[in-house]
């Protein structure tokens, strides 16, 4: 066998599958519990990818060589607002927490008001004398995180405000990778003659929206593309800093009628924003995909049940979670780690909106 083990020699090495291996370790489809983490520690065991370390099948305890505190066992979960059901860090924080609690550590959860972050203040349910490391998902005020790496203690942003010109924040940062599955999709509508191509989405909201939106960028330069601007849907409402769902859908039916043609394809920067300009270009009587394809970022449960359904990009929620494990267990061990930012794969999925 090769040093690079593929998916297709753990399923020969157990003898199923091709598809149930993928669907195990990619966290996709439904699998017995049992069939699930018999993969996974197969994977393990042969070094696939970034699969390090597994929760061992019968005993339930990790394997990633970290020493079990002997105190300031909590580790702090930061959120703007709950994730539920449809969100891909649902399953990234369940991976992440049943990792933890074979190491020792428990899991404490603190939802961080937009007053809170006004006014630098931390959550009430927070005790800083407990707390061995905070993982932050989806925080984007940036002085208010800049204020977090200030406190002394081992911190993890999951996805992370868009920083650009300002200093880098002085964390670790896990992300997914933006850019692939977009360039790949360009080339795939440039391959079906579709090059007039434009973005919607708020591309300074946060690390990701501005990765994905610079993918498309330079996916469309280096294809010797023009990239005109007022194809593109950028901002929110004026003088709104959260806006509704009736705010955005107001700005984007705006917007859409600005325009100076409807382009042939549509990017969005997630599957909500991409479900918001399904409805809004429906209520304008365009139809997705006759007059226009649409595509978006996440493959949540939204994506799959909507008509038509989305192309879209997957997010590997279970690999994110054993990699904010991995990073935050070795900022813990070692303190004085350079910053890192890890990526995780995501996977293009084609289906209804671009006529797949």
């Amino acid at each position: 066998m090769g040093t690079r083990v593929t998916i297709q020699d753990i399923a020969d090495e157990l003898g199923i599958s091709r598809n149930t291996v993928s669907k195990a370790i990619n966290n996709t489809g439904i699998l017995a519990d049992a069939t699930r983490d018999k993969v996974l520690k197969k994977a393990m065991e042969m070094g696939y990818k970034q699969f390090s370390y597994v929760t061992a099948a019968k005993s339930g305890s990790s394997i990633l060589s970290i020493p079990v505190p002997k105190e300031n066992t909590e580790i702090a979960v930061f959120l703007t607002n709950f994730v539920g059901g449809s969100h891909f860090a649902l399953i990234m924080l369940d991976k992440f927490q049943k990792e933890l609690a074979g190491l020792g550590y428990s899991l404490t959860m603190h939802r961080v008001l937009a007053e809170d972050q006004e006014n630098m203040n931390l959550p009430a349910s927070f005790s800083r004398e407990r707390t061995a490391g905070i993982i932050c998902v989806e925080m984007f005020h940036y002085e208010y995180d800049r204020m977090l790496c200030g406190l002394g203690l081992p911190i993890l942003f999951v996805d992370a405000p868009a920083v650009c010109l300002d200093e880098p924040l002085e964390a670790d940062i896990l992300s997914m990778d933006n850019q692939s599955g977009i360039h790949a999709l360009i080339r795939e509508m440039i391959r079906r003659g579709k090059t007039d191509i434009g973005f919607i989405g708020e591309y300074m909201h946060c690390q990701s929206f501005f990765e994905r939106y610079m993918a498309y960028r330079n996916a469309m330069f280096l294809a010797g593309l023009p990239c005109p601007d007022e194809l593109s849907i950028l901002q929110s409402k004026d003088g709104i800093r959260y806006p509704s769902s009736e705010d955005y859908h107001e700005y984007l039916e705006e917007s859409f009628r600005k325009l100076p043609h409807l382009p042939e394809v549509f990017i969005c920067a997630n599957d909500f924003i991409a479900l918001d300009a399904l409805q809004v270009l429906k209520k304008l009587g365009y139809s997705v995909p006759k007059d226009v394809y649409l595509i978006g970022f996440d493959d949540s449960p939204e994506s799959r049940i909507i008509t038509p359904a989305f192309t879209t990009i997957h997010i590997h929620s279970q690999i994110m979670g054993f990699s904010a494990v991995n990073l935050l267990m070795s900022r813990i061990n070692e303190p004085s780690l350079n910053y890192r930012t890890v990526y995780t794969e995501t996977t293009l999925i084609y289906r209804e909106s671009t006529e797949d």
